[in-house]
């Protein structure tokens, strides 16, 4: 007994390209340069707002931050390396703008590890310690206690006064 084939009908090829191509459509496309912000971590950014935005939702606020400005404005601020998304909505929930954003480390950073240990710098142009995310825990610290003890001084809080 011999199997027989018959050729493929013309609606199941046409059913079958139909799929095809609904399924690309609704695939997600990659992003182009225009929807990506690149912000520096630790560092802020601002762009514009289309009008009649009423709510805006960061996908990963570890990785960065917005605040919405006067004027329009929204500030982005770098929180942590990675990307991730905002998205920004009208008060009847229509989507505004869907932007990716993409955070990175600063141009002037230099890591020296010795060993596991690892420390930053900030080399601009004098190298000063710089803290990290990533940086050994010994190292981080120690800047961060200085930084703090730095700053309760500017801010006159453990600063001594001087009396003439």
């Amino acid at each position: 007994m011999t199997a027989m084939f018959q050729p493929e009908n013309h609606v199941s090829r046409r059913v079958r390209r139909t799929l095809a191509i609904m399924l690309f459509a609704a695939a997600p496309q990659p992003a182009t340069a225009a929807d990506v912000v690149n912000v520096v971590l630790d560092q802020a950014m601002v762009t514009k707002l289309p009008e009649r935005v009423a709510t805006i939702v960061i996908g990963n606020p570890l990785i960065a931050d917005v605040s919405i400005q006067a004027g329009g404005l929204l500030v982005i601020t770098g929180k942590g390396y990675g990307a991730t998304n905002f998205v920004a909505f009208d008060r009847s929930g229509a989507l505004l703008m869907d932007k990716m954003v993409q955070v990175g480390s600063p141009s002037d950073v230099v890591v020296v590890y010795r060993g596991v240990e690892r420390e930053s710098y900030s080399c601009a142009p004098k190298c000063e310690r710089r803290i990290t995310l990533g940086d050994s825990p010994a190292f981080f610290d120690a800047t961060m206690s200085q930084t703090g003890s730095r700053v309760g001084q500017a801010q006159g809080g453990t600063g001594q006064s001087v009396q003439r």
